[in-house]
C-alpha cells in the first residue's frame, strides 16, 4: 500500500489528487507554503518556497521521517529540482516526474514552443517582446490579438491580453514574457498519460472542455466537462504529439485551444497532475498500478511484464 505526499495540496491540482488518493483509502499528506484553513480534509506541513534552495532537503527529511513512498509534486515551479533530484529519496521513493530534460523544456513555454513547432506540433505563432518594435508590430506580425505572459508560470498568473483597445507600455513589460497570437476558439485541457519509446503499454489520453475561464477568454478552468468517446480526437491527438516530442512521461496537463478554423493548437505543456484530474482518474490508476511490483525503482518496471510495466521511468 502506497503512502503519499501531495506537494502544492492548497492549490486547485493538488486538491484533486489529494481527494482521489483519499477516496481510494490511500493515506495522504500534503505540503504547502502556507498554512490551510481548518477542514482542509488532509494535514498539511509547511515547507519551503521552491526557490529556497532548501527545499528539496525538507521534502526529502519529511518523506524519511513519515515513511512515504509516493511523492506527487502538483507545484510547476517545484517541477525541474524534483526531477533532477529524485533519486535522493531513496530507491523506495517514487517520485512522479519525467525526466529531467524533459521536464525543463515543459516549464519554458519559449522552449516548448521552440521544440513543438520544430516537430511539427501546431502551436500559437510567438516570439518574445524584443522580437517587435511595440504591441501594434506584434499585433500585425502575428496576425490579431495577442497574449503576452510569463515563460515560467502557472494558470492565468501574469497573462495579458492584448487587442489594441489600450495602450501598452511595451519596453517596461516584465522579464522573461512570451509573445503568442491569440486563438479564439474553444480551450481544452487534455491530460496525457506519457510512456517511453520503447514500452510495449500505449500511453492514453483524456480530453476535457474548459466550458468555462476565470478570467474569461484566459485563466485557470472554473467549469469543466469529460469529453464523449469519439469527441475532440484531434485535440487528444495534438496533445498526445507535444507530449511525445518533449519526451514526457507519467501524467501531463496539456492546454489546447482551437483557431477560428477548428485547427487545435497547443498553448502549453504542464509535467504533472493538474486541476482537472478528478475527470480523468484513469491517470491516477496507472500510477498506483505500479505499487503491485516488487520496489519501486526504473530496474523494476523494465524487468516487469504485467500491466502499466515500464510506464514511469
Amino acid at each position: 500500500m502506497p503512502r503519499a505526499l501531495v506537494t502544492g495540496a492548497g492549490g486547485p491540482a493538488g486538491r484533486a489528487i489529494a481527494a482521489q488518493l483519499k477516496a481510494r483509502g490511500i493515506p495522504v499528506l500534503g505540503t504547502d507554503i502556507r498554512e490551510l484553513p481548518p477542514g482542509s480534509g488532509i494535514t498539511v506541513v509547511r515547507v519551503p518556497e521552491a526557490s529556497d534552495p532548501e527545499m528539496v532537503s525538507a521534502l526529502r527529511r519529511l518523506v524519511a521521517a513519515e515513511n512515504v513512498n509516493l511523492v506527487i509534486p502538483t507545484v510547476s515551479d517545484e517541477l525541474p529540482q524534483l526531477a533532477a533530484f529524485r533519486a535522493g529519496f531513496g530507491p523506495d521513493v517514487r517520485v512522479i516526474i519525467g525526466e529531467p530534460g524533459a521536464v525543463a523544456l515543459a516549464n519554458d513555454k519559449l522552449f516548448t514552443a521552440w521544440q513543438l513547432h520544430s516537430a511539427g506540433v501546431p502551436v500559437p505563432r510567438f516570439g518574445v517582446p524584443r522580437d517587435f518594435a511595440n504591441a501594434g508590430a506584434a499585433m500585425e506580425a502575428l496576425g490579431g490579438p495577442i497574449v503576452v505572459k510569463p515563460r515560467v508560470s502557472r494558470g492565468g498568473r501574469g497573462v495579458l491580453v492584448i487587442d489594441g483597445s489600450e495602450e501598452v507600455d511595451w519596453h517596461r513589460l516584465p522579464e522573461g514574457q512570451i509573445v503568442q497570437e491569440y486563438i479564439p476558439g474553444t480551450e481544452y485541457g487534455p491530460m496525457v498519460f506519457g510512456t517511453p519509446a520503447h514500452n510495449t503499454v500505449a500511453p492514453f489520453v483524456v480530453v476535457v472542455e474548459k466550458t468555462e475561464l476565470a478570467q474569461g477568454n484566459v485563466g485557470n478552468a472554473v467549469a469543466t466537462r469529460r469529453a464523449e468517446a469519439g469527441e475532440a480526437i484531434d485535440v487528444g491527438n495534438v496533445a498526445m504529439a507535444a507530449v511525445r516530442v518533449l519526451g514526457l512521461t507519467g501524467p501531463v496537463d496539456v492546454d489546447v485551444r482551437r483557431r477560428a478554423d477548428g485547427t487545435p493548437v497547443v498553448l502549453e505543456v504542464n509535467a504533472r497532475f493538474g486541476a482537472n484530474s478528478e475527470r480523468a482518474p484513469e491517470l491516477l490508476d496507472a500510477v498506483l498500478a505500479s505499487f503491485t511490483l516488487p520496489s519501486f525503482n526504473p530496474a523494476s518496471f523494465r524487468q516487469s511484464a504485467g500491466a502499466y510495466a515500464n510506464v514511469l521511468v
